[in-house]
């Protein structure tokens, strides 16, 4: 019975050391890393502590090639952290449009909503991100989402003076 219980916390201690390793080399852009530990079966799509996926965090770390390799080895680009932001939601607020073209290319859903009820494109509006307000409108995003204090993109927009996505909302 010892001998089952310290193979268990081995394999245990191994996997979580795994999933550390992966949630570094994505957020360093360490692709070799990521390769390798896909290769040795590590979940790509876990979630830290804060519920960040190693796609939120390369994403959250503008790393395109670590990006490229975790939505080509089947990451979810829809999955989200504990606060239900996901890596297009994270993209938008950073305003990293490279990162937006990219995950709208491998399906991200650009209507998603947080647990607050806010979209990307609400981010987008927030934070001024008139190139990447441009590239949701023309992915087909819908202008009407209401965050849970019942304000669009719109709003948000008008409430930080951002004029120029302003001029972009219908």
């Amino acid at each position: 019975m010892k001998k089952l219980i310290l193979t268990c916390a081995l394999v245990l201690a191994f996997n979580v050391a795994n999933a550390q390793d992966l949630f570094d080399a994505a957020r360093s852009n360490n692709t070799s890393q990521i390769e390798k530990l896909i290769t040795d079966g590590v979940d790509i799509n876990q979630a830290n502590t804060r519920g960040y996926t190693p796609l939120i965090l390369a994403v959250y770390s503008n790393n395109k090639e670590a990006v490229q390799l975790l939505l080509k080895n089947g990451a979810n680009p829809n999955a989200q952290d504990s606060s239900g932001n996901n890596a297009l939601m994270g993209a938008a607020f950073r305003g990293y449009p490279e990162m937006v073209d990219i995950l709208i290319a491998n399906k991200a859903d650009v209507n998603q909503v947080n647990y607050s009820g806010a979209s990307p494109l609400i981010f987008a509006a927030t934070f001024g991100q008139v190139e990447i307000t441009k590239k949701l409108i023309a992915a087909g995003i819908d202008e009407s989402i209401k965050d849970n204090t019942g304000k669009t993109a719109k709003d948000h927009a008008i409430l930080q003076g951002n004029e120029a996505i302003l001029v972009l909302l219908k």
